[in-house]
């Protein structure tokens, strides 16, 4: 069995472990949409179809990949507890499991959609020229999904075992292929045959399956069982119900925001998704300091050291929360400044206060959601999670956004919603997180 690799799993967690395993999490997090940006940019130049044919493609394929990331979150939480119980080579299986998982999964996923990609792209694109830029695109890209789960699954175990640095680099190395890759086929440079939108697709498809490969050959370098285990595979699937349902719900919220914005005017729709875009990619940089916390939490309690995993808990929360606090006062100070990068559209500066001022005041909030999301994911509590997820979409977020259409509200009412929604959470972690009912000991 190879030897655990870097610090003994219940070293203390100072500022320097966290940051340690949060700063290579952030990175593999942001790697996707600076790429993703990247492809609009090279694809952008081949004019307004192409761009919109990628951007309908794009749409399908991270749908789809969004809806898997139970293989990460859901192994990270199993392996971290084997791999604080001392038992390496079981915290890797649960890698080699999730990994049989993702290529089931992805290869029923690139079945299902070669056979109904003509009406699915008809039905998002409303047809004509989009739609023909659109489909073959989809039909290439498509193939990359179980690449894509596979990385999902390596990501997770390798956060389980407190490696975040390998899957950085993999990462990073399969994002870099592409984006030599992608404007080399997009234009045909260096001889190579002129693509157009389609060598977009080809090189995401390389990139994702360089990562996935080298996910994989990491496994094998750990010389464990590659057999599929029923046993593993139900319990991971039981625990991915449950963070699929959290998902779906944050994307129907998130669907009938946008869905509503727009019935306010192009102005108003616009204002929202450029707020809605930068409090994502905040979202992702507090998210990284709950990826530690799973880690770390997951491994003190699979050895029994419940001590210590709330003192991880809370150091975590502190930290995530002093973070939020920063940001919240960076983007209150920049607020006369930062609305004009996005845009110089008067209309939408004027409408984009109202989200700007939300997105500030709930940042603080957020820092502590997103750490104590966190401990309870690595504690394995995802059937709570997904309860207090769905109960605040739907007593919160959901009523709120429905209710602006009707009553005329616009972005005031839609961000109200937003901001319920959080806080409803804020009071169901916080609650769980007092009360102890996570701190369940052992590898089960």
């Amino acid at each position: 069995m190879a030897e655990p690799a870097g610090d003994f799993p219940i070293a203390p967690a100072t500022g320097r472990r966290i940051a340690g395993l949060a700063l290579p999490a952030l990175g593999v997090l942001a790697a996707e949409p600076i790429y993703l940006l990247f492809d609009l940019a090279v694809v952008g130049r081949l004019g307004a179809i192409s761009l919109a044919g990628l951007a309908i493609g794009g749409l399908i394929l991270s749908t789809l990949s969004s809806q898997m990331t139970f293989l990460s979150y859901g192994t990270t939480a199993r392996s971290a507890r084997f791999f604080g119980a001392g038992d390496r080579e079981t915290a890797v299986g649960e890698g080699v499991q999730a990994t049989w998982l993702a290529v089931g999964l992805g290869t029923l996923i690139v079945v299902i959609v070669q056979a109904a990609a003509v009406p699915l792209v008809s039905a998002l694109s409303a047809g004509g020229g989009i739609a023909d830029a659109a489909l073959p695109w989809v039909r290439i890209a498509i193939f990359g999904v179980p690449a894509i789960l596979i990385s999902a699954a390596g990501n997770g175990w390798m956060r389980g075992v407190q490696d975040t640095a390998r899957p950085l680099r993999y990462v990073v190395t399969g994002f870099a292929v592409s984006a030599v890759l992608c404007p080399v086929l997009v234009y045909g440079w260096l001889g190579m045959p002129r693509l157009e939108l389609a060598g977009s697709a080809v090189a995401n498809l390389v990139g994702q399956w360089l990562a996935a490969l080298m996910f994989c050959r990491a496994l094998l370098v750990e010389r464990v069982p590659l057999r599929v285990q029923p046993t593993v595979l139900r319990a991971q699937v039981v625990m991915g119900r449950d963070l699929l349902l959290r998902t779906l719900a944050f994307q129907a919220c998130f669907v009938s925001a946008g869905a509503v914005a727009a019935r306010f005017g192009a102005a108003a729709v616009a204002a929202h998704q450029v707020v809605l875009q930068l409090w994502s990619f905040l979202a992702l940089v507090l998210d990284s300091l709950a990826i530690a916390a799973q880690s770390l939490v997951g491994a003190a309690l699979g050895a029994g050291e419940l001590a210590h995993a709330r003192s991880v808990a809370w150091r975590v929360t502190i930290f995530s929360a002093v973070a939020s606090a920063v940001l919240a006062g960076v983007f209150a100070l920049g607020a006369s400044v930062f609305p004009g990068v996005f845009t110089d559209d008067r209309s939408v500066l004027a409408a984009i206060g109202v989200p700007w001022w939300f997105m500030v005041a709930q940042l603080p909030v957020a820092g502590i959601v997103f750490a104590l999301d966190g401990v309870l994911l690595g504690a394995g509590d995802a059937k709570f999670m997904r309860n207090a997820t769905l109960i605040s979409a739907l007593v919160g977020f959901l009523p709120l956004i429905w209710l602006s259409l009707i009553f005329g509200w616009g972005l005031l009412g839609i961000w109200t919603g937003l901001s319920t929604f959080m806080v409803l959470r804020l009071v169901f972690v916080g609650w769980r997180a007092f009360s102890g009912r996570w701190l369940v000991a052992g590898t089960a």
